[in-house]
């Protein structure tokens, strides 16, 4: 069996099942004959005489990639393998699992956050269509009146993600936007955020709104620096209170378990 390119390496090879290195040789296939979603993998690539593995090899490698989004199969007339396209979030859900059980820190996530979302702005400014630009304003109408239950605040803090979600659909890198929206989807996921998230703040959400208020004008305006430079100021005001909540949550549960 061909080693695929990046497997090469003895420890690498050990540390891969044999499906695996199979699923790798029929990617590395796919990417060097310049294949694209909706193309039909010509069958010969997937015999298991042109592999070197049985067939039940084969078939779990065949899995492998459907699972990773890379294939889809179909049946009847007109079926087989094709090449599909992996939807960004669908990415963003397995990256989510591999920081499930060992969740990076709030510090962790607004290192980046701080550095990226003011580029996204100055990315986005000046570049919006008008039905984007309604997106968002729609995004700040979800929570631009006070909330009357737990619920409709937590809704609301979440809406205010969706505001910067919203602004990484519209990003023309699409590395930069698909970084933007897994640290999101990281924020969504921790328990320590979201049960502030559920904390009633109204002085946070009014902060919260004169910032995204100023961040849309300086985008129609088509202002980067403007854009960046509020962004900005609303990541380092954002992880100040993140950080400040979460410390109080820690020494709350800390006194709660203290004896008396």
């Amino acid at each position: 069996m061909r080693i695929p390119e990046g497997a090469s390496d003895p420890k690498t090879r050990k540390r891969l099942r044999r499906t695996d290195l199979t699923a790798l040789q029929i990617r590395e296939q796919i990417v060097e004959e310049g294949l694209q979603p909706g193309d039909r993998v010509p069958q010969e690539w997937l015999s298991p005489e042109a592999v070197k593995v049985s067939r039940g090899t084969l078939r779990e490698a065949l899995k492998v990639l459907e699972y990773q989004g890379l294939i889809s199969t179909k049946s009847g007339p007109g079926g087989g393998v094709f090449v599909a396209s992996v939807e960004p979030g669908e990415a963003i859900r397995l990256l989510d699992n591999l920081f499930l059980f060992d969740q990076p820190s709030i510090t962790d996530i607004y290192t980046l956050r701080k550095q990226l979302e003011p580029e996204l702005a100055a990315c986005v400014a000046g570049n919006l269509t008008e039905p984007a630009f309604q997106s968002l304003q729609t995004c700040i109408r979800l929570y631009e009146d006070e909330p009357k239950t737990a619920e409709e605040e937590y809704a609301q803090r979440l809406a205010e993600l969706d505001f910067h979600e919203e602004l990484a659909r519209h990003c023309s890198n699409p590395i930069l936007a698909f970084t933007c929206s897994f640290l999101l989807s990281l924020l969504r996921d921790m328990t320590v955020c979201r049960s502030i998230y559920k904390e009633p703040n109204p002085g946070l959400r009014e902060t919260g709104l004169h910032y995204q208020v100023r961040l849309l004008r300086a985008i129609k305006a088509g202002d980067a620096e403007l854009s960046r430079m509020i962004m900005r100021g609303h990541m380092f005001e954002a992880e100040k209170y993140m950080l400040e909540r979460a410390a109080m949550r820690t020494r709350g549960g800390r006194q709660q378990s203290s004896p008396s």
